[in-house]
């Protein structure tokens, strides 16, 4: 964890009173993990400074290797020690077969090239690692360039999936680069006003594969999302709206915020739900692109995104959304809550 991190999540909980919450710790933990994948925008403001720290991905969440029971656990099984099977089915029906399969390590061979024929089926890429969870994930390049829609993390021995993106038309093999040299390059800043240093690579290996998958055939509707809270670390909601890409990819809100602060929450269900994307409009301002959570069970994800705006005001928001990689009959379920303080 960054200082930033640490700070963005300190300044939005000083705000509140701590409640008797047995769950706060999980809360806070996962609200780190989500805020590396966003920033605080200010409404009226025109630039937005932004840190990079290696690691973070564009693509937020984590895709779980099916439960136990299913084809690809059963599989996985037998293929120790990648833990990656050689075919699995995802839970609505989608088929996936192993195309390349290798490893890499942090001491060792720090990459690795899994050159594949690409038969026009969607391409993922898929990892599973032992090691420290703040390792920091391979830098995917596919024929040479950068795919930063497959960036994996953190590191974790359930099996996590991401699109390949960048295959271009025409290419009939792709070779997909696994590589850790470039992980730490960034800097974090440890101290107060002290320097950014790089950090110390953490010691890990990764298991790596490439699928290719063929979808259902036709679409599987996933379950309907969960409510929002009412009201959620001193925020209540105003509004909401509900709808399933890409049938519905636009929505469109009225909200007044009392003490000129509005904040913004994604729920999604569907087994691509993490690939989703969201930008929000306040009035004639542009929010950066966020990710949306999946809430099954357990304490609520908050990951909040915040605005400022005048106090008192009726403000206009407007959100469009999209998902990263195909996603051909494999819909998902969107929603989208507003808060006011």
């Amino acid at each position: 964890m960054t200082v930033q991190d640490l700070r963005d999540v300190l300044r939005e909980q000083a705000e509140t009173p701590s409640p008797a919450n047995p769950y706060r710790h999980d809360q806070v933990r996962s609200r780190i993990g989500r805020i590396r994948l966003r920033r605080r925008v200010t409404v009226g403001t025109a630039a937005v400074a932004a840190s990079a720290v290696v690691g973070v991905s564009l693509l937020p969440g984590t895709v779980t290797a099916p439960e136990p029971g299913t084809t690809a656990t059963a599989r996985a099984e037998q293929d120790r020690p990648a833990g990656l099977p050689e075919e699995f089915t995802a839970g609505d029906g989608t088929a996936y077969r192993r195309l390349a399969v290798g490893t890499i390590r942090t001491e060792g061979a720090k990459k690795v090239a899994l050159t594949v024929p690409l038969s026009g089926k969607p391409l993922d890429v898929a990892m599973t690692c032992d090691g420290e969870a703040d390792a920091g994930s391979p830098v995917v390049f596919v024929n040479g360039r950068a795919d930063t829609g497959s960036r994996i993390l953190p590191c974790g021995k359930a099996m996590q999936l991401r699109p390949l993106s960048v295959v271009r038309r025409g290419e009939t093999e792709a070779t997909v680069t696994f590589d850790t040299t470039v992980v730490g390059r960034g800097c974090v800043q440890r101290k107060k006003d002290g320097p950014c240093v790089t950090p110390t690579p953490k010691e890990a290996t990764w298991h790596v594969a490439v699928y290719e998958w063929t979808p259902p055939a036709r679409p599987v509707e996933p379950e309907p999302v969960r409510d929002f809270p009412d009201r959620l670390a001193g925020w209540k909601l105003a509004r909401s709206a509900t709808g399933t890409w890409d049938r519905n990819r636009s929505f469109t809100l009225v909200v007044t915020s009392p003490g000129g602060k509005i904040g913004v929450e994604q729920l999604c269900t569907g087994e691509l739900a993490t690939r989703m994307w969201f930008k929000y409009r306040i009035d004639a301002q542009e929010s950066m692109a966020t990710d949306c959570a999946v809430w099954k069970s357990g304490p609520y994800p908050m990951g909040m995104q915040e605005f400022f705006v005048p106090k008192g005001k009726r403000v206009t928001i407007t959100g469009t959304m999209g998902l990263w990689g195909e996603y051909t009959n494999r819909p998902v379920r969107w929603s989208v809550g507003v808060y006011v303080k």
